[in-house]
């Protein structure tokens, strides 16, 4: 890997070098470095448009980097990748992709990842996203996330989007069985004239199922979020969905949150709010000595993390 592809592989991913245990990365459309451990196995598909990964049962302290680099004007890929999680695991995932475009065409990478989470199963999920380069090309991505889980698994995702991407589509879907627990954490942050559009949709289908989805983001200069959250609960569960936003400029957001009850002990809750920085925040700031971009930099970076 060149030295580009390495910072992005930072950005993403949080490596500075060849990370331990299981690992496939991906740049510019093919498998770039890939290794096994005991206990989790990765196998590419048939067809070579992604890879199987399977997580033994009661694998516990271990992780799987599947981070994706491109670095080439004009790819465009679609990649399909599905992880099996056995029983009683405690694992990490960390996947992500960056793209470093400096030519006149549209780079664009379209990820599926689908994850079947066994029974009593922890995992932690972390995509991070990011864009560079001085092309006018545009930097696409649109991940599509699938989650089938079983009784009483956990799931904790953090979704990160900070800087770069010209256009993204997010769409989460998820169904949970009886005690499963799933919780997103996102944070978004577009400028320029950037569109985001963030979906998720999780169904609380066994008793007991929790779910708790998140949303912070920040939209400046002329670019456009929307937010769309729909949890359905059709068993005694409880839900709660939050979209948190800070608009600047002339940008727009537009926030969706839906709450769907189809059982009488389903217990929902919805919130949003949209508005701009506060006048007294940047203000306070500014008499500690910092200039007014520094306080709402300062400010940004703390709603953000």
């Amino acid at each position: 890997m060149d030295e580009i592809q390495k910072r992005i592989l930072l950005e993403v991913a949080d490596l500075h070098s060849i990370p331990e245990g299981a690992y496939n990365i991906r740049a510019n459309g093919v498998s770039a470095a890939r290794n096994t451990t005991a206990n989790i196995d990765i196998v590419s598909k048939a067809d070579g448009s992604g890879i199987d990964i399977h997580i033994k049962p009661y694998t516990v302290n271990e992780s799987v980097h599947i981070p994706v680099v491109l670095s080439q004007s004009g790819l465009k890929e679609m990649v399909y990748n599905d992880f099996y999680i056995g029983e009683g695991c405690d694992v990490v995932i960390v996947a992500g992709c960056g793209i470093h475009n400096c030519g006149n065409q549209d780079s664009e990478h379209d990820g599926i990842h689908r994850f079947f989470v066994g029974k009593n199963a922890k995992v932690k999920y972390v995509e991070k996203h990011y864009g560079s380069g001085e092309g006018t090309g545009k930097r696409i991505l649109n991940p599509v996330t699938e989650v089938h889980m079983d009784a009483n698994s956990t799931m904790e995702m953090e979704m990160v989007q900070i800087k770069g991407v010209d256009n993204t589509n997010r769409v989460t879907t998820a169904e949970l069985a009886e005690e499963a627990s799933l919780v997103v954490r996102e944070r978004l942050m577009t400028h320029g004239d950037q569109q985001a559009i963030s979906s998720y949709f999780v169904n609380l289908n066994g008793q007991g199922a929790s779910t708790d989805v998140v949303s912070r983001s920040v939209a400046r200069d002329t670019s456009y979020q929307k937010f769309d959250s729909r949890i359905t609960g059709n068993a005694a569960c409880t839900g709660h969905t939050e979209c948190d936003a800070i608009i600047m400029d002339q940008a727009k957001i537009l926030a969706i949150p839906q709450l769907e009850a189809n059982d009488i002990d389903a217990a929902l809750i919805h919130e949003a709010a949209i508005g701009k920085i506060a006048g007294e925040q940047i203000i306070k700031l500014m008499t500690l000595g910092l200039t007014e971009a520094k306080a709402e930099e300062q400010i940004i970076n703390g709603f953000l993390k």
